[in-house]
């Protein structure tokens, strides 16, 4: 990262804390708007979205999609021998394409105009912050309108807390230099989902563990249990409804009673053991308290469009909490901005955000479940479509999964759509797309999708509605 020299008493328009997907959008915002803008990184630019989450992750999770398919190279017409997982190899792909994407932060922001500060900022008042490094002389300077978009951290839970060593994080699980030969994952969340897959593709043997019912908690119970289907049929155990306990690591392993409701505890060993139990705030070491800022359950609390309870304070992105998620935190990013400026933005409608994880099959979502619809009082119409069906899912050879979409009862709108398969992701944004405008059964059924392709499925799924009563 360059370091750039500090102004004397500079004055600036805008300061950002945090250089991830909301902190160098809302940079690029405000200085695009004619702001002065400076911004305030204590690490790589980019934040833990670029370089420690969703970018290195997604290239570790297709180095094992790769090596997946040429384990099945031969159903294709395709001989290939010696085939062999190289984690090391793998890893330095994905460090590669972690710094290649933080470097392009870096020219976004130096093309804009954005002043890039390299320290620890302290709120030292609501229009002032100090920036120190450490072995130099900090530095103050003022800001008309604050952003702080410092992101979040794993949560610790008692009994469960990483040591770096044989207990870990997902930070030590990107950088490994030996692939594991088992590993007990607690938390069957988005990321533990996503690392339990890669690991378990890559040869590891996986325990995955999750508190409910089910993986995926948050997702319509569908497309939950098709999940765990699949994570077992590719030799994942998968126990729901359980929790590690009496953990005790050493310099050769980790051993922990798997706990299920009212059953016997068991005793399991495995090389590691990966915590992915969610994340909380990072709200530490900010001066939040002195500046006048709230923080409630670990996160800042604000209002709709970002505002905290210190005047010209904004949060945006993790630090302020609702969904914790990369593409959330950039919209945010711009409401705060266009507040700031006076034009009075919309709040954004988390239901029109869609969530995503990438194991495969990969899950993809927004909207209301099933459940949710329920819970509401909603009649709704339900529609679904295999991908079994799809000819190029079969030309492809990826038949696991489907599209299920939800309209309301009342007048055919969709109001939910939920998609498990083989890189599901790539067809939200279309469904995302028509939640979010309410599109009817009807204008999606006469939408012409081309053929042959994956989103027809989303069109068989809304004929499968449009013949299904309320």
């Amino acid at each position: 990262m360059r370091q750039h020299a500090y102004p004397e008493s500079p004055v600036f328009d805008l300061a950002v804390i945090g250089s991830g997907p909301g902190g160098y959008e809302a940079a690029l915002h405000g200085a695009l708007a004619g702001m002065r803008v400076c911004l305030v990184e204590k690490a790589a630019l980019g934040g833990v979205c670029v370089n420690w989450g969703c970018i290195p992750t997604k290239a570790l999770l297709r180095s094992a999609e790769v090596f997946d398919l040429m384990k099945h190279a031969a159903s294709f017409g395709v001989t290939v021998s010696g085939t062999g997982f190289d984690l090391v190899r793998a890893v330095k792909r994905s460090r590669n394409v972690a710094m290649k994407s933080s470097r392009g932060v870096e020219y976004m922001l130096r093309k804009a105009g954005v002043e890039v500060m390299q320290g620890e900022a302290v709120l030292s008042g609501s229009h002032s912050i100090t920036v120190s490094v450490a072995g130099t002389e900090s530095q103050t300077f003022q800001a008309s309108s604050i952003i702080i978009a410092s992101g979040a951290r794993p949560k610790v839970l008692p009994g469960l807390e990483p040591d770096g060593q044989r207990i870990i994080t997902s930070r030590e699980a990107l950088v490994m230099k030996t692939l594991p030969g088992s590993m007990i994952v607690v938390g069957g969340g988005a990321i533990g989902v996503e690392l339990a897959w890669f690991f378990a593709m890559a040869g590891t043997k996986v325990i995955l563990l999750e508190l409910m019912d089910r993986l995926l908690p948050l997702e319509d119970r569908e497309l939950s249990e098709g999940l765990k289907r699949s994570f077992e049929k590719a030799g994942i155990t998968v126990l729901c409804g359980a929790r590690a306990g009496n953990v005790i690591s050493d310099t050769t392993g980790v051993s922990a009673d798997i706990i299920i409701g009212g059953e016997e505890p068991r005793r399991e060993q495995a090389d590691y053991l990966l915590v992915a139990v969610g994340v909380t705030g990072c709200t530490e070491g900010l001066g939040l308290e002195a500046a006048g800022v709230e923080v409630s359950r670990g996160f800042i609390v604000t209002d709709g469009i970002c505002r905290t309870s210190a005047p010209d304070i904004y949060a945006i992105g993790d630090v302020r909490g609702g969904m914790l998620l990369a593409h959330k935190a950039s919209s945010d990013a711009v409401i705060a901005v266009d507040a700031i400026m006076g034009r009075e933005p919309l709040p954004l409608d988390e239901r029109s955000i869609p969530r995503c994880v990438y194991s495969q099959p990969s899950v993809a979502s927004v909207g209301l479940s099933e459940e949710e619809a329920e819970a509401r009082g909603m009649p709704v119409k339900v529609g679904r479509s295999l991908f079994a069906a799809s000819g190029k899912a079969n030309a492809s050879g990826h038949l696991e999964g489907m599209v299920k979409l939800l309209f309301d009862g009342a007048d055919d709108r969709l109001v939910g759509a939920h998609v498990l398969g083989y890189d599901a992701v790539e067809l939200i944004g279309e469904i995302g797309l028509a939640c979010r405008l309410g599109v009817t059964i009807g204008e999606l059924v006469r939408t012409v999708h081309a053929h042959p392709t994956l989103s027809e499925t989303v069109r068989e799924a809304a004929i499968q509605a449009g013949q299904s009563g309320a």
